[in-house]
Parts: structure tokens; C-alpha cells; sequence
């Protein structure tokens, strides 16, 4: 039997931590494809949170944060290795025009 469409499930927010109603959510996929959901566990964001998010392609940024040990680190070590693999890999950090 399918479940009930009418259920509210809560969720939390990854980024502030918020339990909201699933209806209230968005669904994030680390790997960028929500769409194939085959074996698939899906975290949330909230709408507040997600509409704060760049929404531009994060091409080579999780394996980056992997890498780098993102989590595993004091905040300062990790955004100092970072930023220098960063400019190092793909040129200075500074805004370009479009």
C-alpha cells in the first residue's frame, strides 16, 4: 500500500537546524541530481534557507570539501585551505564581470 499523501513529516534544516513540515522544505541532493531517486536519502533545507543558497552549479565542489576534510577541521584551518586550493586551481578570487 502506498502511504498517505496527507501525512506531515517533519524534517530538519541541514543548514539552521529548524524542524519544519516536509511541506515547508526543499529536498537537497549533495550530488546535484534530485531527480534520479533510485537508493536515494535525500536532506532538506528549508524554504528560507534555500532561497538564500546560490543556485549556480557546484561542479567539483563536493569532492573539493571531501578532499579537504571539510568538517573534520577547525573553521579557520579549513577556510584558509580552501580559499589557497582554490585560487590555486582555478585563478584569483576576486569577481569578474560578465
Amino acid at each position: 500500500m502506498w502511504p498517505s499523501r496527507n501525512r506531515t513529516e517533519t524534517v530538519t534544516c541541514l543548514a539552521c537546524g529548524a524542524e519544519r513540515p516536509r511541506t515547508e522544505a526543499r529536498e537537497y541532493d549533495k550530488h546535484g541530481d534530485r531527480w534520479d531517486r533510485e537508493n536515494k536519502t535525500f536532506e532538506y533545507l528549508c524554504k528560507p534557507c534555500h532561497g538564500e543558497l546560490c543556485h549556480l552549479p557546484r561542479d567539483e565542489l563536493e569532492d573539493l570539501l571531501v578532499e579537504l576534510e571539510a568538517g573534520g577541521r577547525d573553521r579557520d584551518g579549513f577556510l584558509a585551505s580552501y580559499l589557497s586550493t582554490v585560487e590555486e586551481r582555478y585563478g584569483p578570487l576576486e569577481e569578474r564581470e560578465r
